[in-house]
C-alpha cells in the first residue's frame, strides 16, 4: 500500500462498546438542585472515561512507549487527584481564574528579556507569583509588599505562614504598616 513520504498510517479509534457506556440521563435544567445535577452528569462522565481508559488498555496490546498508553496510565494514576471537584465543592471545574490572573506574564514578555541572568528572571517570576496571589485573595499588592517587607524582620519564624497573602488578609489587613513616603505626602 502506497503512502505519502512523512505521514504515518494512525490507529483507528473505536468508541466504547454498548456494555461499557454508561447512560446519562439529563435532569430537568430548570431544577432548583442544578449545582447537583450538574456534579451528577460529571461524576457519571468521569465513570465513563475512566471505564474507557481501561478498556482501551486491556483490548489493545500498545507499546508501553506508545503516547496514548502513557497518558492513559497518567490520567488513570491520578485518577483521585482528578475526581477532587465531585466531593469539595470549593475546587473549582476549571482554572480560568488562575489563567486569568496569570495573564500579564505573556503580555509583558519582550521587558522580562531584560532581567540579565537566569537569577533575575526566576525572582520577576516569584515577585509576578506574589501579586497574582495578592489579587486572587483580594489583597492590594502594594499595601501587602509594604507591610511585609517592613514586618518581616520583627515576625517569629515560627509564624511566617502569616505572612503570605492568604493568611496576611485576616491577620494584618485592618492596620497594615504604611510606608514613610506616604505618611509624609498624607
Amino acid at each position: 500500500m502506497d503512502r505519502p513520504v512523512g505521514r504515518k498510517r494512525r490507529r483507528k479509534t473505536e468508541t466504547p462498546s454498548s456494555d461499557t457506556r454508561v447512560p446519562i440521563t439529563i435532569p430537568d435544567p430548570s431544577d432548583h438542585d442544578r449545582p447537583i445535577w450538574v456534579i451528577t452528569i460529571a461524576e457519571m462522565r468521569m465513570a465513563a472515561f475512566f471505564a474507557w481508559l481501561k478498556e482501551e488498555l486491556t483490548l489493545h496490546a500498545l507499546l508501553p512507549s506508545n503516547p496514548f498508553t502513557k497518558a492513559a496510565h497518567y490520567a488513570l494514576e491520578r485518577k483521585a487527584g482528578l475526581e477532587v471537584f465531585l466531593t469539595d465543592p470549593d475546587v473549582p471545574l476549571d482554572t480560568n481564574h488562575l489563567d486569568r490572573a496569570l495573564r500579564p506574564i505573556p503580555m509583558g514578555r519582550k521587558n522580562w528579556l531584560f532581567c540579565w541572568t537566569e537569577l533575575g528572571a526566576e525572582r520577576v517570576g516569584q515577585i509576578q507569583s506574589l501579586i497574582s496571589t495578592c489579587v486572587l485573595h483580594g489583597v492590594d499588592p502594594y499595601t501587602y509588599l509594604v507591610d511585609v517587607l517592613q514586618r518581616i524582620d520583627t515576625h517569629p519564624f515560627a509564624q511566617v505562614e502569616q505572612l503570605t497573602p492568604r493568611l496576611w488578609k485576616p491577620h494584618f489587613a485592618d492596620a497594615p504598616l504604611r510606608s514613610l513616603l506616604e505618611t509624609a505626602t498624607a
